[in-house]
């Protein structure tokens, strides 16, 4: 679209040769800060949907080749919900099955923010542009659903999905006929799909070995959001003793406190400029027995009230 790739990686201190090497990890705070600036120099709102165009199965490496050697529409569903961690770290998927359709639900893993949406339209895009191909178009989707309101652009989202896009919903993810999970796909080859199928469970099992004490802890927190466990109840669901997930979790330089101060300011944020529920409302959700509390904790976050929050998206 124009703009400089240099420019627009060097500004989030990465280069296209960086970009290649095996060890490259990328905070999410740095991967926001890419969506949100490409976002910015393109002046392109549907950016999203543009890259989402693009992300193939063979983008995908092995997570893509066992969907695409998959038996059927269920299995390749599966490899996307055991795997997507593979991929990315920010989004999980769940097949949800009703009486009439089945559906593909897209979750955060924690609130995404300003990021959100151009984030569930490419990986969203990206998911249907697999199910296309294994199926080779015979599994139509009846349905696009986002959580989001409708952007400027709707009539282009609902050209690239090739059905009715719905905006402002309880859910994110795409809806199926529910028949067509288990019609047997012409691409499936057992032994290929075997083969990828190991290959992407040991990359699993390597990346969570490698995965830190305090993210781990940070996970079971924004899981159990609606009550977050105490540090006694994260130590046993961890296997450890309370003592050696404390003294664990200050040789990385945090704590289960500082922990989960960070969870509920992310909450917090994410709540308020949703604007669905009202600041006693975002207190009770993040566990404050008194408004009065979280309201001084907001204030030493971020300097300023939840009401002069509240209805405006993060930068």
């Amino acid at each position: 679209m124009g703009v400089s790739v240099d420019a627009w990686l060097r500004g989030n201190g990465l280069s296209e040769a960086r970009l290649a090497e095996a060890d490259l990890w990328v905070s999410r705070a740095v991967f926001e800060r890419l969506v949100l600036d490409a976002l910015s120099l393109s002046e392109e709102p549907a950016l999203g949907l543009f890259v989402g165009e693009r992300l193939v199965a063979s983008t995908h490496g092995m997570v893509g080749f066992a969907a695409l050697n998959s038996g059927t529409i269920r299995e390749a569903f599966g490899v996307f919900e055991r795997f997507i961690s593979i991929r990315t770290s920010l989004l999980e998927t769940a097949l949800e099955e009703r009486e009439r359709d089945a559906r593909m639900v897209l979750r955060e893993v924690e609130p995404l923010g300003a990021m959100k949406r151009p984030v569930f339209e490419a990986v969203l895009l990206s998911v249907k542009n697999v199910l296309s191909t294994i199926s080779m178009g015979a599994a139509r989707i009846e349905q696009v659903s986002f959580d989001f309101e409708a952007p400027p652009y709707k009539d282009l989202a609902r050209e690239l999905f090739g059905c009715a896009v719905r905006y402002g919903q309880a859910w994110t993810g795409f809806a199926i006929e529910r028949g067509a999970l288990d019609e047997p796909l012409k691409l499936s080859d057992p032994t290929a799909f075997r083969v990828a199928a190991e290959v992407c469970q040991r990359e699993l099992d390597k990346l969570e070995a490698n995965t830190t004490l305090s993210a781990r802890v940070r996970r079971l927190l924004v899981e159990q959001q609606s009550g977050f466990p105490s540090l006694k109840s994260t130590a046993r669901h961890l296997r450890l003793t309370p003592r050696t997930l404390h003294r664990r979790l200050l040789d990385e330089g945090t704590s289960y406190r500082e922990l989960l101060e960070d969870v509920r300011r992310t909450l917090a944020l994410a709540h308020l400029s949703a604007g669905r529920f009202s600041v006693e409302e975002v207190a009770y959700l993040l566990g404050y027995t008194d408004a009065s509390n979280f309201r001084r904790a907001f204030k030493r976050w971020e300097s300023t009230t939840p009401s002069a929050k509240k209805g405006r998206a993060p930068r």
